[in-house]
């Protein structure tokens, strides 16, 4: 006789009503495959998610589903309702959606209400899903791992991130930038790089080379000096004539009659001169005045023009070349000292036949000159870069207009030295 079912009617009714699905699901599932190929065979249907709970724990459990962008754009309208009514936030489109590139992978459920797991989630046995281990970033991370060890596919970068974050991060940039460029003091710092002891036929003295950096940026080539002691000594007394009252609290290094030579008395100079020269250069009518000025670059401008006049036109040029980088670093670029150094260099670039580069510095000088209606370099600067223009090729119109102006109002430019004159017959006291 048969046996009593367990389940009773009920029981048998509910084994035929999952019969009658499954029969309907299949014939729609070989529908699918003619379609669709091998990859609907990897997944269940909708109606054996809905009634085979166990079952998808076993199959699903911190498993990755890829699909494709049509698979995601149909769930994603019919998810859109959904996410509405749960208020869940939007999901991010274009770069951000691409998780089969390698971006975060959802394992998603077939049918239903379109609800997806994140990566190491695993459905439970009452129908919802139990997320997985969650970054410090709150980004999901696979079962087992740790949170900070990105995943083999796992893309930091744009993709990854949120609207909101990338947002912040922009503005935090953006005020960075806007911080430098006008909150950032830049100060000028004094650095006693090297000190070497010189021994002459009848003198021995301390060559100390200092730098001057400008904080907060690179330079690629320095500015650099060497001074003696007999030559700070003299910068103090000279300022101490003119400014008694703010030298009165400035220290400077005391002369001592014995072991000048040794290391622990050249480092204490060393430290000394650097807090001595930062000092002075905090003080406005010393850093402005022509004697600390001309502590830095006279000495250059000197040597500079000696070698230009006797034709030593490299080594010329390297020393005008650092003559302009101090005076840049002090701030004193509109001065007749730094108009004098442009002349040296085109004239020293022009000799080199460095056409380029001697138009160009006659073009910053004449910028120089444009509020100035005459200046002894201004005719010099006009006839030179007329003359380079024509032979780099560049506009010299502009040159030979204010040429014209400035014969009809002054002598004849035929009684008007060049540049290489005014440059050798300049006095530098």
């Amino acid at each position: 006789p048969p046996q009593p079912s367990a389940a009773g009617p009920d029981g048998m009714a509910a084994r035929i009503l999952h019969r009658l699905r499954h029969a309907l699901a299949g014939e729609g599932g070989r529908e699918e495959r003619a379609h669709g190929g091998s990859e609907a065979e990897d997944f269940p249907e909708s109606s054996e998610l809905e009634d085979d709970t166990e079952g998808l724990s076993t199959r699903l459990s911190g498993t990755l589903s890829f699909t494709s962008h049509e698979e995601e754009e149909e769930e994603d309208e019919e998810e859109d309702g959904a996410g509405e009514e749960l208020g869940e936030p939007p999901q991010a489109t274009g770069a951000a959606a691409g998780a089969e590139d390698g971006g975060r992978c959802w394992g998603r459920c077939g049918g239903g209400a379109g609800t997806a797991a994140p990566w190491g989630g695993h459905p439970s046995n009452d129908g919802g899903w139990q997320p997985g281990d969650v970054g410090a970033l709150g980004e999901p991370c696979p079962r087992g791992g740790r949170a900070d060890t990105p995943s083999p596919g796992t893309e930091w970068g744009p993709a990854a991130e949120r609207p909101g974050s990338s947002l912040l991060t922009r503005q935090l940039q953006e005020l960075w930038r806007k911080s430098r460029g006008n909150l950032a003091p830049q100060r000028l710092l004094f650095e006693v790089t090297s000190a070497s002891v010189v021994s002459e036929r009848s003198s021995k003295y301390v060559l100390y080379t200092i730098y001057l950096i400008r904080s907060g940026r690179f330079d690629k080539a320095p500015a650099a000096i060497t001074r003696r002691y007999s030559d700070f000594e003299r910068l103090n007394r000279r300022l101490r004539c003119r400014f008694g009252c703010d030298m009165a609290g400035i220290a400077f290094p005391r002369k001592r009659l014995r072991r000048n030579f040794t290391a622990e008395t050249i480092a204490k100079r060393s430290r000394a001169f650097e807090q001595f020269l930062s000092h002075l250069h905090s003080i406005a009518e010393i850093r402005r005045s022509p004697e600390f000025l001309e502590f830095f670059f006279l000495q250059d401008l000197r040597v500079a023009q000696r070698l230009t006049c006797t034709g030593m036109y490299r080594e010329a040029l390297a020393t005008w070349a650092n003559a302009y980088r101090l005076q840049d670093r002090l701030g004193v670029c509109s001065s007749g000292r730094f108009l004098l150094t442009l002349a040296g260099l085109a004239v020293c670039h022009q000799e080199l036949d460095e056409l380029g580069e001697a138009h160009g510095c006659c073009e910053q000088a004449l910028q120089l000159l444009e509020t100035q209606g005459s200046h002894p370099l201004l005719g010099p600067f006009l006839q030179a870069h007329v003359h380079l223009a024509w032979k780099v090729g560049k506009d010299k119109r502009r040159s030979e207009a204010r040429l014209q102006d400035l014969r009809e109002a002054g002598p004849p430019l035929q009684q008007q030295p060049t540049l290489k004159e005014c440059l050798i017959k300049e006095p530098l006291e």
